[in-house]
């Protein structure tokens, strides 16, 4: 696997902990009934894992990621609402179930860091039954867009884009998604067809502002993008602080706002 770009951070897993069925897959959401077999790939801290195993209860629910302590707080999380989850530390590109495990695989976030993002998509394929559906969502960082203007978050962008393509992954993944489907053969097995969808987050008011602001200025600052970013000759230390300064910039501003385009795909297998 690719080394994620991101890591977990606190001012990241403050970001992950924000996500929610609702304001994360609701393009996936008419689609999923009592009694479906679910498969969360790359589930972070499960927050949106626990919203969708309470919509397929009493069905089968698996979260995996590669990270095991994150799953350590994603249980914790699953045992205050009461869900029956599994959790599983594994590898989105050799995922340990047997062929035709469950009727919906999703995975949020998880492409765009992956070295071989087809190679994933064929693989989820696989753990399908027939019939099953497979959701995939990712941000497109390129279409992302803000104001004020800033040059230290031109400069951000462009750093992000380069760690982490040094990484394997792909940050502007979302525009990529339908290519991906079609390239591991998936929209020819398809004969109900594939429904490809955009849908954003919009950061505007004073507390949203806060919130994201200080998640982007602490990764800048204290994360793995941070030493990821020193370590590859891509940035100084005095430079990452530029960036922190320029996100605690945009929070401030009165008129701040931000929107970060997502490509979303639903892929029903034969």
């Amino acid at each position: 696997m690719s080394a994620y770009t991101h890591g977990h951070a606190e001012p990241v897993l403050a970001s992950h902990r924000w996500r929610t069925a609702e304001n994360s897959c609701g393009y996936l959401l008419p689609a999923l009934r009592p009694g479906q077999d679910l498969l969360d790939l790359g589930c972070g801290p499960g927050t949106i894992t626990a919203d969708l195993a309470a919509r397929v209860a009493p069905g089968r629910v698996v979260g995996l990621d590669a990270a095991a302590g994150v799953l350590e707080e994603a249980a914790a999380l699953a045992e205050r609402r009461g869900l029956a989850v599994e959790w599983v530390v594994g590898d989105a590109l050799a995922l340990p179930f047997e062929d035709a495990s469950f009727d919906v695989v999703h995975a949020h976030q998880v492409l765009q860091h992956l070295p071989d993002a087809v190679g994933a998509l064929r693989e989820a394929a696989r753990v399908l039954r027939p019939g099953g559906l497979l959701a995939v969502r990712d941000v497109d960082y390129a279409a992302t867009t803000w104001y004020p203007a800033d040059p230290g978050l031109d400069a951000w962008l462009s750093l992000y884009q380069r760690v982490a393509r040094g990484n394997g992954g792909e940050p502007d993944a979302g525009r990529r998604l339908l290519a991906w489907a079609r390239a591991a053969g998936l929209v020819e097995r398809s004969r109900a067809g594939v429904t490809a969808s955009a849908s954003a987050w919009c950061y505007a008011s004073p507390a949203e502002r806060a919130w994201w602001g200080t998640s982007w200025a602490g990764r800048a600052t204290a994360s793995a993008f941070a030493e990821q970013a020193v370590a590859a000759g891509e940035a100084t230390p005095a430079q990452l602080e530029d960036v922190a300064a320029a996100w605690r910039r945009w929070a401030a501003a009165d008129d701040g706002w931000i929107a970060l385009l997502h490509g979303e795909l639903l892929v029903r297998m034969p």
